[in-house]
Order: structure tokens, then C-alpha cells, then sequence
């Protein structure tokens, strides 16, 4: 599959909007997160495994904020078929690119039901792993709490939650210099210093990052007996949490 270059911000706009998951977004995701989220391979990557290990017979996965199913696809490999894998994405654009993805180049596996929709508003049930990849920076700060005691509940005992996160840091020196590397790893795959200043603009309103310690914090306060921050490069974090 040809994967497209991500190009939204290569060109001065006199006004730079708030970042959506549009279809603009969608034609370059794959291009644009690759070449944006240090470590999103080695992330992606642990994928396989946590389905050989935490998936089981007759549960549900979920997949909330699955964009184009990367991980819903490495997960469907070790997922038993009498399993239902839940991919579910609030962007119309995302949902319909999956839908077609799937028809068309995923072939035979466990059932996948895509659904367009708010996290915050589906009901997660007899879950053995869910997967929060990138996703809840998305969502306001005060619904953050809820969401996770949410999919603690819904999980089975020994499920387990996959969250992965942009981090910010109470240390002003330490903000700064993850934040300049963050940007230079963006500059090494190709991004110009006008492209790294207008997407940063976009999407300063709607990414909001938190501390990875309140994050560890919430996990806990929801139920969480094991919390297991497991991956970090720069400011990006992996945090595996089992019930």
C-alpha cells in the first residue's frame, strides 16, 4: 500500500485551525504519526504479544480511538476467533477508511465491528484487553477519570489496558529539552521548522498532556492492581495497567 506524505502544514497559512481528524488527516495519518510520535513502532509492536497474552477465549478487545486499525490489526492476529474485536473511532473519515480496509485487505480473522462513536459513550463489557494507544490526551481533562474506571470495570479480572500517552513534566528544564529533542526527531524525518510550528499550533487546543505520574495516579484510583509504565521515548509514554 502506497502511504501518502504527510503535507497539511508544508505551506504558510494565515490562519492556522484546530486540528481535526478530517479527511485531509486521514489520507496522511499513517506518514504523519509515524514521522510525529517517537517509538510508535516499538509501541506498536508489543501488540502482538499482549493478545498472546492477555486475550481469552469468548471476551471482547476494544480498540478506542483506533484511527485506521493499526493496532486492531496486530491484535486480530493472536485473537481467537470466538472473540469480537470493538474498533471505535469518533472521526467519520477514520471509520470509513477502516471500514474499507477491512472489506477489502484484512482477509479471514475473529470478527471486528467498527463503530463511529464517542468513547465516552459506549458500554464495555467481558473485555480481556482494551487498548487507549494515543487517545485519551484527546479527551477533556475532567471526563479522563471516568473513562478509566470505566474500562477497569468492564474488563474481566487479569484484563488488562494498554495506555499510551504525550507526557508533559513539572520541571520547566526538563519540559523544554524533551520538548526541543521531540522536535528534532521531527525535523530528522523531514518536517521543516514551519511545518513543526503550525501543527503544534493546530493542535495545542486539543491535545492536552498530563504528568505521567497522574496518569499512574488515576490507573490506581480506578482499580488497577498492577500499573506498569513499560516504554517512554522523549515525551510519549506506554503505561500497561491489569486489573
Amino acid at each position: 500500500m502506497i502511504v501518502a506524505r504527510d503535507d497539511i502544514y508544508s505551506n504558510a497559512l494565515s490562519r492556522v485551525g484546530d486540528f481535526e481528524f478530517d479527511e485531509q488527516v486521514v489520507r496522511v495519518f499513517p506518514d504523519m504519526i509515524a514521522r510525529s510520535v517517537p517509538g510508535y513502532g516499538s509501541i506498536l509492536g508489543l501488540m502482538e504479544q499482549l493478545a498472546a497474552r492477555f486475550v481469552r477465549p469468548e471476551t471482547t478487545v476494544w480498540d478506542l480511538g483506533c484511527s485506521l486499525g493499526a493496532c486492531t490489526q496486530l491484535i486480530r492476529r493472536r485473537t481467537p476467533l470466538n472473540c469480537v474485536i470493538h474498533a471505535v473511532d469518533n472521526s467519520a473519515a477514520m471509520v470509513t477508511r477502516l471500514r474499507k480496509q477491512i472489506d477489502e485487505v484484512w482477509g479471514v480473522g475473529c470478527p471486528v465491528e467498527v463503530h463511529q462513536a464517542d468513547l465516552r459513550e459506549v458500554s464495555i463489557s467481558s473485555a480481556s484487553l482494551v487498548i487507549l494507544n494515543l487517545t485519551l490526551q484527546f479527551v477533556p481533562l475532567a471526563d479522563r477519570d471516568a473513562v478509566i474506571q470505566k474500562i477497569h470495570d468492564g474488563l474481566v479480572p487479569g484484563g488488562a489496558l494498554l495506555l499510551s500517552e504525550k507526557i508533559c513534566f513539572e520541571d520547566a528544564s526538563q519540559q523544554e529539552l524533551l520538548t526541543e529533542l521531540h522536535h528534532d526527531f521531527k525535523r530528522a524525518n523531514g518536517y521543516s521548522d514551519l511545518e513543526i510550528a503550525q501543527k503544534r499550533t493546530a493542535i495545542e487546543n486539543r491535545l492536552l498532556p498530563e504528568q505521567l505520574s497522574v496518569h499512574i495516579d488515576r490507573l490506581k484510583k480506578a482499580g488497577f492492581r498492577t500499573v506498569a509504565p513499560w516504554f517512554q521515548c522523549f515525551n510519549f509514554v506506554s503505561v500497561l495497567a491489569v486489573r
